[in-house]
């Protein structure tokens, strides 16, 4: 409410200053003008002298005497009505940087051109624009902004082009030979503008050959400013505006959004990516374009190298912190950097299962991390923690210990989950990968399914039963060679067992039946029997001949079935 009383207060200066110069000239007005709510009673020949529009307003009308004009469409209003007015009269005012395009404009309405008048206002405000106003870059700066009420007039005029051209190229050179401290200061000037003529003006640095970087000075600053509320920190847990329920404003914080997003250099790694993780919140919570959203996903998943775990929280929260957003985005970030990692790997000759560049290593890390912060949000369901989870290649985690961490924090924060349910929340880890710490740890979990814990308790007793113990973790690859050379042999050994012992007791029954012939050669030099050939026959073959035992010694109580430590090794 103080703006428009403050306005009025101007209004019933101005009206009163115009009062006195114009009865001061001793002669009776003849006309009012109106201009909105302001009434300028003055001289028809005073006007008429400088003004060709009034004239013709005189000359053309059907009235007998025309006292009255109506002038409310010129631009500026009453008090730029009025400085026009004392230049009829021949009264002195300051032409400034702030009101000379609304002047020009005025003059251009009036028609107070040389073309009716020498030395007219039209002229006085041109010279006044070059010689003074377009000198610097400040100056150009505010006369662009009085120019945002005055279109489409003062782009007919050519006035905005002017600027334009000024304030883009001497942004140039400030951005390559700084004249002062700070030497970003000329994106602080911009920020004042409306997002139109601010576009204007990055279009025509870029056709200058601006720097990607210095471009994206300029939109960082002037993005911070015009929203701060929506991208005032980086945290994500700013408090909630008051005006963010408003559906107006809203509606005006998304076109803005969307006009900034439009002007972004081609150049993908030109901001920091905290920065884009900023304006991607804030484009889900303003609910903009597809088309917007998808711009600000495939410039993060460029540099998602760089992302921090704050990065991704940012874009996973609402302002109030309170709640999570739909992680759709996060999901399709991750899956176009993976996407880019497999094409590059391919590209390079490379097979991206079993070379991972540091780039997908650090962001694997990352994600790990990040799960664990989200973990404790009951509204996190499974599939999404999975979804997360599973976009990160398997093979790219060589030890699983901090997905383990992100798994049971899930679970404790979700305690009603039954066997089923903490299976499938576990089956994104590979209880193999986990180091010998985390396996200690994973056995005496009760939160673990058993299936898990039993993994890890054998695979323990594998190391034990080996006779190596690496507390660095174990190769996943290997030790799953074992568990199948283990049971293989365990089935060849049950095998060779039954084998055995058929051999054994149809020897036996061939003795028993021959042991009266095999005597009967008492007191004589012994033969080789048939039966004595074959049992040296099958020593031969005996697999166990070189062991401690023979087999024909082998007792049916002896456990055959235990693999030979030799066979556990880990080389």
């Amino acid at each position: 409410m103080a703006t428009p009383v403050r306005a009025n207060e101007r209004l019933s200066i101005a009206m009163e200053r115009t009062g006195q110069w114009v009865f001061s000239q001793e002669i009776p007005t003849d006309v009012v003008v109106r201009v909105g709510e302001a009434n300028f009673s003055l001289h028809k020949f005073m006007l008429v002298a400088k003004s060709n529009f009034i004239r013709k307003l005189i000359v053309e009308t059907k009235e007998a005497d025309l006292a009255r004009i109506d002038l409310s469409n010129i631009p500026g209003g009453p008090e730029i009505f009025e400085k026009a007015a004392k230049f009829c009269y021949g009264v002195n005012f300051e032409i400034t940087v702030h009101n000379v395009a609304a002047l020009r404009c005025a003059a251009e309405y009036l028609q107070m051109t040389d073309q009716y008048c020498s030395n007219n206002l039209a002229a006085r405000t041109d010279d006044f624009l070059t010689q003074v106003a377009l000198s610097s870059l400040s100056g150009a700066i505010v006369v662009l902004k009085s120019c945002e009420d005055l279109l489409p007039m003062a782009e007919d005029l050519k006035i905005v082009q002017r600027c334009v051209d000024l304030v883009s190229s001497n942004a140039c050179n400030e951005a390559n030979f700084p004249s002062r401290s700070p030497t970003n200061w000329w994106t602080e000037e911009l920020s004042i503008l409306s997002v139109t003529f601010f576009g204007k003006i990055i279009t025509a640095m870029k056709q200058r050959g601006a720097k990607s970087l210095t471009l994206a000075s300029a939109i960082i600053t002037y993005t911070e400013r015009a929203l701060r509320d929506l991208v005032r920190d980086h945290t994500g847990n700013g408090t909630k505006s008051s005006g963010f329920d408003d559906p107006n404003i809203r509606t005006q914080q998304r076109e803005l959004l969307e006009s900034i997003v439009s002007l972004l250099p081609s150049e993908k790694a030109a901001f920091p990516i905290n920065f884009l993780c900023c304006l991607l919140r804030s484009a889900i919570f303003l609910k903009a374009s597809t088309s917007c959203k998808n711009e600000l996903e495939k410039r993060i998943s460029v540099i998602l190298e760089h992302v921090t775990v704050d990065d991704l929280l940012v874009l996973s929260f609402t302002y109030d912190g309170e709640r999570l957003f739909d992680l759709d985005s996060v999901r399709r970030i991750l899956s176009g950097f993976v996407e880019k990692e497999k094409s590059m790997a391919v590209f390079n000759g490379g097979d991206f299962r079993e070379t991972c560049s540091t780039a997908m290593l650090r962001v694997a890390k990352t994600v790990d991390a990040y799960l664990s912060e989200i973990a404790t949000y009951g509204e996190l369901s499974i599939a999404k923690f999975n979804g997360i989870a599973n976009i990160v290649p398997k093979g790219t985690r060589k030890v699983d210990d901090d997905l383990y961490r992100a798994i049971d924090i899930y679970l404790k924060s979700h305690p009603n989950l039954d066997e089923i349910e903490r299976e499938k929340a576990c089956s994104v880890m590979d209880p193999l990968k986990l180091s010998y710490e985390a396996r200690l740890h994973a056995s005496q979990n009760k939160r673990l399914p058993v299936q898990i814990v039993l993994h890890a308790l054998y695979y323990d007793q594998l190391q034990l039963r080996s006779g190596t113990e690496d507390r660095k973790g174990p190769d996943a690859t290997t030790t799953r060679h074992q568990l199948q050379a283990d049971s293989s042999l365990i089935k060849e050994n049950e095998e060779l067992r039954s084998e055995l012992m058929k051999m054994k007791m149809y020897i036996s029954d061939l003795q028993k039946s021959n042991h009266h012939g095999a005597t009967s050669a008492k007191g004589g030099q012994k033969r080789p029997t048939f039966f004595s050939s074959m049992s040296k026959t099958l020593g031969k073959l005996n697999p166990f001949r070189h062991g401690s035992k023979d087999t024909s010694n082998l007792e049916d109580d002896v456990d055959i079935t235990k693999p030979r430590r030799r066979r556990f090794s880990i080389s």
